[in-house]
C-alpha cells in the first residue's frame, strides 16, 4: 500500500472529463457569441430579405469570407458541444458495450455529416 502515495500513485477518477468540459463551455460562448451576433444583425437591418440574408454569411475581411468562416465555426462548434453531450448519455445510460459503441459511432458520423452538409450549404451560396 505504500506504493500508493506520492508520484507513483494511481489516480483513478482525478481530472476526468476536465477537458471536455472545457471545451463544452468554449463552444457554448462560441455558439452563444455568433447567436448574438446575427440576431443583432438581423434586428438592425432594414428591409430584411433574401439578398440581405445572404450578404449576412459573404461579408468578406481581407478577402477572407469571414461570414461563411464565422457561421462554420459555430455549427462546427453546435455538432462537437452536441456530440460530447450525446457521448455522455450513452456512457452514462447505455450499459451494453457493443450497443453503446454502435450508438457512439452513429452519432459521430451523423454529425460529421450533418456537418459536411453544413459546410456545402454555406459555400454554394
Amino acid at each position: 500500500m505504500a506504493s500508493n502515495i506520492g508520484p507513483k500513485r494511481l489516480v483513478v477518477g482525478a481530472h476526468y472529463g476536465l477537458k471536455e468540459w472545457m471545451v463544452q463551455r468554449i463552444t457554448a460562448v462560441i455558439m452563444a457569441l455568433y447567436t448574438i451576433g446575427l440576431f443583432l444583425a438581423v434586428l438592425f437591418t432594414p428591409g430584411l430579405n433574401y439578398q440581405k440574408w445572404v450578404g449576412f454569411f459573404n461579408f468578406e475581411l481581407f478577402a477572407f469570407p469571414m461570414g461563411k468562416i464565422l457561421a462554420l465555426l459555430a455549427f462546427f462548434s453546435l455538432c462537437y458541444h452536441a456530440y460530447i453531450g450525446i457521448r455522455d448519455i450513452w456512457m452514462d445510460y447505455v450499459k451494453p458495450t457493443g450497443i453503446r459503441l454502435a450508438l457512439q459511432v452513429f452519432t459521430a458520423l451523423w454529425l460529421l455529416g450533418a456537418a459536411g452538409y453544413a459546410a456545402e450549404i454555406l459555400w454554394r451560396v
